[in-house]
């Protein structure tokens, strides 16, 4: 007996299925549709077997469910016809023919279940729940072949698909894998993959695809660098995946590809290189100055400068051969990439060979209109199966900050990783200076020139340590930058440059940078401050020349304001130092320029620091602009600097810094 849940649950499963039932009697067709309602919601009902096949032809149907014995078409040959039509649609016969041979044609016809008349309903139950889950099946197996193929048609459209045999000679390609190669079917179909492959490809690669494909019997991913049959360079992202019988045997072998050409930049072509080979060689080339060619000249003539450097690299070296192509980053920078194995095979001197490029690299001049433009570079290499292009990154830096034109740069990753752990020392000491409020000025004298006498301080901010010691900003100020904490260490000079004011009857000039004037809180606390009547004419804010800024509207409308509120005055700090832009200068409009304490210090003996400041000293004047003279250590020193008319001196020579108040 079927229980209540089990007809529940029939009737749940069987909500979707498409039914059409089939008998002449009416009584019977009645009696029976009442039962068949409570099952099905969608059933189609047919009179004799004619109607049933125009009814079916007509309709979805997922069910049948018919007599056997009706007038014009026999319930058996109805059943013929349409398996006909649909060979998997699942049949229930209804009789009260019981003979042999009836059931024999109507297991033949392709049957999947027969009920005797008169009809038991349990029987008939069970026999429509063996039936719904055929037909369920069916219907999930239709449904995913209609995914699978619009699947087939997705990709076959979007990817590039071959198949080989286990040989590795091409069985199949679709369209796409024909039109990015420029081959025909005709002339891929036979030949082995390497018809598109291009020599730069090392051989490890295929080495270790094969194993992973044929020895391992596994899936491989990786990029290959192609070659179409027009000479043009091709990179595909790669799977390929061996097809295995139920023995897991390999029949043949199927590759899909997606076009990454548009995307494989110059560096992820370099980085692809490096992975591919056994033990990776970087080498990092860095036009020197290349920021004062971009700032010299405009962007088409700066990219015909370095494309004439990139053509003509491989040729500045004594052996022409070692490397087979030159990757362009970008910013004046250059990299070559080779396995490190072949170096060492041909016996190749790699130092002696860098040193010959630089060499002849600065005697080539590059030339272009009428431009000729001296050339000189940079290098860092490095070689190993890790780190490889980091060590060069780090490597090149190192050469341009030391001025180095060549740094073999193994093993600088680890050095990197140090400085990293002592800046984290470092955020460490400014963060319990800062908790303990052991951030602090100290106060250094600027003297007047003509009388001797202190004019102002300058507010110099410093660290006491756990020992007690005192840190100079150098070692600790810039790390703050890299992380939370510089802004509250300007919030404490600030704090302390402002007290001392309150204690003391001169002025006093306070460090400002471009990060503390875009800090919307640090620039309204200092108008705040400067707009007071008891520092009105008392603030003099020292900015420093070379520093790179976001918005510099943001900057001049700063200075604006607070010259006219807080009759502040501006001076340009380290003036000298880098390149001074002198239009930039005159936007600030600065009342004041300290003039950049490496050309102070030198000034007696350096004949280009002399002139250098004569000439800023000069400039300053026609501009009505105060001059300050930083690192004035000794007498000799000072005289020369009177001698030129700066007005101001600051240095050991009249007082270190120092504590206030």
């Amino acid at each position: 007996m079927l229980s209540k849940s089990d007809l529940n649950s029939l009737i749940d499963t069987s909500r979707d299925i498409r039914v059409l039932y089939v008998e002449d009697e009416e009584i019977e067709r009645e009696e029976v549709l009442k039962l068949l309602s409570i099952i099905f919601r969608d059933i189609k009902v047919a009179k004799n077997g004619l109607d049933a096949i125009e009814v079916f032809k007509n309709n979805k149907i997922d069910l049948i469910i018919t007599d056997i014995n009706m007038p014009q078409m026999s319930g058996i040959k109805l059943i013929e016809e349409i398996k006909k039509i649909d060979s998997m649609i699942p049949v229930i016969v209804i009789s009260a023919q019981n003979e042999d041979a009836q059931i024999y044609k109507a297991i033949l016809a392709g049957i999947d279940s027969f009920i005797m008349k008169p009809i038991q309903i349990d029987q008939l139950i069970k026999s429509i729940q063996k039936v719904v889950n055929q037909s369920l099946i069916i219907k999930e197996n239709e449904k995913n072949l209609i995914i699978l193929k619009q699947y087939q048609e997705i990709t076959n459209k979007s990817a590039i698909i071959s198949k080989t045999n286990i040989e590795g000679v091409i069985t199949f390609v679709n369209d796409n894998f024909c039109r990015i190669s420029g081959y025909t079917k005709e002339e891929l179909i036979g030949k082995p993959h390497s018809i598109v492959r291009h020599p730069d490809n090392p051989k490890e690669l295929f080495k270790k695809m094969w194993h992973t494909i044929k020895v391992k019997k596994d899936s491989w991913q990786g990029v290959i660098k192609n070659l179409a049959k027009n000479g043009r360079t091709y990179y595909v992202k790669s799977t390929i995946k061996p097809l295995l019988d139920q023995d897991n045997n390999i029949i043949e072998f199927m590759a899909l590809r997606d076009d990454i050409s548009e995307i494989m930049s110059e560096k992820k072509q370099l980085i692809t290189s490096i992975k591919t080979n056994s033990t990776p060689f970087i080498a990092l080339i860095q036009i020197e100055n290349f920021d004062i060619l971009d700032n010299f000249y405009d962007h088409q003539t700066v990219e015909k400068i370095e494309n004439i450097f990139g053509d003509k690299l491989l040729s500045l070296f004594a052996n022409k051969k070692i490397f087979g192509r030159i990757y362009t980053l970008g910013n004046g920078r250059f990299a070559l990439s080779e396995d490190y194995g072949r170096i060492i095979a041909n016996k190749i001197d790699i130092q002696e060979q860098f040193l010959i490029l630089i060499k002849n690299a600065k005697e080539a001049t590059i030339k272009l209109d009428h431009i000729e433009y001296d050339i000189s570079i940079a290098v860092s290499y490095s070689y190993g199966k890790d780190n490889s292009y980091e060590n060069a990154k780090y490597g090149i830096e190192k050469a341009l900050n030391g001025n180095k034109s060549l740094v073999f740069a193994n093993n600088l990753t680890d050095e990197a990783q140090k400085d990293a752990q002592n800046n984290i020392e470092t955020i460490q000491m400014v963060k319990k200076a800062l908790d303990n409020a052991n951030i602090i000025s100290y106060f250094q004298p600027i003297i007047d020139n003509k009388t001797k006498e202190i004019f102002k301080y300058e507010s110099l901010v410093r660290l006491i340590n756990e020992k007690g010691e005192i840190i100079s900003p150098y070692f600790f100020l810039d790390v703050s930058k890299k992380g939370t904490y510089y802004t509250k260490i300007t919030q404490r000079v600030i704090e302390s440059s402002f007290n001392a004011l309150d204690h003391i009857k001169h002025n006093v000039s306070i460090n400002i940078s471009v990060l503390d004037i875009e800090n919307e809180s640090i620039r309204e606390k200092l108008i705040e401050l400067v707009s007071m009547p008891k520092y009105k004419g008392r603030v003099t804010f020292e900015l420093l020349e070379d520093e790179d800024i976001k918005d510099f509207q943001s900057v001049k409308n700063f200075i604006t304001y607070v010259k006219k509120v807080g009759n502040v005055k501006i001076a340009i700090d380290d003036f000298g130092s880098g390149y001074s832009n002198f239009e930039r200068l005159l936007d600030y409009n600065p009342d004041i320029l300290k003039i950049d304490g490496s050309l102070i210090k030198n000034i007696e003996n350096d004949t280009f620091s002399r002139n250098l400041v004569e000439t800023i000293v000069t400039f300053a004047k026609k501009q009505n602009i105060k001059t300050v003279a930083e690192f004035v250590e000794n007498e000799n020193i000072y005289n020369i600097l009177n001698e030129m008319g700066i007005d101001y001196s600051q240095g050991y020579y009249f007082g270190k810094p120092e504590k206030l108040v």
